[in-house]
């Protein structure tokens, strides 16, 4: 079956490198907005515990909402486009970032900040050249979760249009054939492997020893 599955993607290798293509940007469109919005996010919830309540658990709320969900409630407004496809996405992306922003910046160790301040520094010093080193191995976990599900739930943006490697996963359910299923199925298997494996590699770079 794998070999077969290997023909058809030599046969359609133009259409699948686009697949892959508009796959890759998807994924990274949301994890690039997810990161944008969230770590100031969690800079500030980190700082203020009524912006902490009412941010984390409104984010919070959003897992409980399927993505294919809200792929098909944002095509009455953006229709079958990329655009309704990323921002399913970006809404998948944003609560493990957030929190665990929140989560690295309220364990950084006080004495270390008091040290910070102590020897003259200001607010946006302490945050930069004390927190952030300190806390950048936690982020990029968050990031490294979200990056993992918004990989693999970037298949389903296929079901409205949004193109990816879903494409050939929509495409062999409705002929019934699984080799095609495949030819979509086992790219997604290894970009998300290889996302997991470079993010956390990534992390263990920048942990700093305690």
């Amino acid at each position: 079956m794998l070999g077969q599955a290997f023909a058809y993607a030599v046969a359609h290798l133009h259409e699948l490198i686009a697949a892959t293509g508009q796959h890759l940007l998807l994924a990274t469109v949301a994890l690039g907005i997810g990161i944008v919005l969230c770590v100031p996010l969690g800079v500030w919830t980190s700082r203020s515990p009524v912006a902490a309540a009412m941010v984390i658990n409104a984010v919070n709320a959003l897992r409980v909402v399927p993505s294919l969900a809200i792929l098909f409630l944002a095509l009455p407004y953006f229709g079958l486009t990329f655009t309704s496809s990323a921002i399913a996405l970006t809404i998948l992306a944003l609560p493990p970032i957030l929190i665990n922003t929140d989560a690295a910046l309220r364990t950084v160790n006080p004495a270390v900040r008091e040290a910070a301040f102590g020897m003259g520094m200001t607010q946006w010093q302490v945050l930069w050249r004390v927190e952030a080193p300190l806390a950048l191995s936690v982020v990029i976990s968050g990031v490294r979760t979200a990056a993992v599900e918004v990989m693999a739930s970037a298949t389903l943006a296929a079901f409205i249009g949004g193109g990816g490697l879903g494409i050939f996963v929509t495409r062999g359910f409705a002929l019934y054939d699984t080799t095609i299923l495949l030819v979509g199925a086992v790219p997604v298997a290894l970009l998300t492997l290889v996302t997991e494996l470079g993010l956390s590699l990534l992390q263990r770079a920048v942990r700093v020893p305690v």
